[in-house]
């Protein structure tokens, strides 16, 4: 292996959204042995920067479920996966049908429908910027890169599987957590952003060991050479993975790496 991929919330990510100086140790400890290392995330890039810049060592990294991928050095971005106009248009029309909560991106800040918990929720979460501008299918007027729906966890899981049949074949629709419902184009997937991201970086997708905890990694604990779950993930994806590490609070990602790649060097 020479490339490590991993999900920040709820596999490198505290609770409380930080990252270890343990798991920062190892993972530059790794760089410094040459390995590529690849963040991805449901987040956009805005949201996932402050923590890219805590680790200080990621090569590249990817946003919005694979929509984006941006240089993990400078910040410029690599690319990009947008929806046509018409598609993002009909996504919020399908959160307006179902009077849902939902969202869309812009830079440092999110753009919402409704004023509600839900927005303070991602607000804190995200520490982006919420700026409420009523209907979303007047307010769209550009092709956009993800639409998130929140609401309860059984809300989401019925519109879950009404929304990967209406939107068959014309958008990835996938969970992160269970009271999001994200929407992003067709190929943007964690799987084929690590698979893009390996190429840039000149290393070989089969040699990466990925790290993640729900749907919204799925697909690149599949593409990689070895897809880990952290033991607080979702069940419905283990049968999937290689591996079953530690969880996200006990720094289960960089236990394993330190054990299997650095033979414990690095010390908690």
């Amino acid at each position: 292996m020479n490339a490590v991929a991993f999900d920040l919330d709820d596999t490198l990510l505290h609770d409380d959204l930080t990252i270890s100086d343990f798991t920062v140790r190892v993972l530059r400890t790794l760089r410094q042995k040459g390995f590529r290392i690849i963040a991805a995330s449901g987040r956009s890039q805005f949201s996932m920067k402050p923590h890219i810049e805590r680790l200080g060592c990621v090569s590249a990294y990817i946003s919005c479920n694979g929509a984006e991928i941006w240089d993990g050095r400078t910040h410029a971005l690599l690319r990009r996966e947008l929806f046509s106009t018409e598609l993002s248009l009909e996504i919020a029309r399908f959160a307006e049908e179902k009077d849902c909560y939902a969202q869309v991106y812009d830079g440092p800040s999110f753009f919402f429908n409704k004023h509600c918990h839900w927005a303070e929720l991602y607000a804190s979460v995200s520490k982006l910027t919420g700026v409420y501008v009523g209907k979303l299918s007047e307010y769209i007027h550009e092709p956009r890169n993800k639409v998130l729906l929140i609401d309860a966890q059984e809300r989401i899981a019925s519109l879950y599987e009404e929304a990967l049949s209406r939107f068959e074949g014309r958008a990835s629709v996938t969970c992160s957590k269970p009271i999001y419902l994200e929407f992003n184009p067709l190929r943007a997937t964690k799987g084929i952003a690590l698979g893009v991201a390996c190429g840039l970086l000149d290393t070989d997708l089969k040699e990466t060991v990925a790290f993640g905890d729900s749907l919204n990694d799925l697909s690149m604990l599949e593409a990689a050479g070895m897809g880990i779950a952290v033991s607080n993930g979702w069940k419905v994806i283990f049968p999937s993975c290689d591996e079953i590490c530690g969880t996200n609070n006990d720094d289960g990602p960089a236990c394993w790496l330190n054990t299997h790649f650095l033979n414990g060097e690095v010390t908690a």
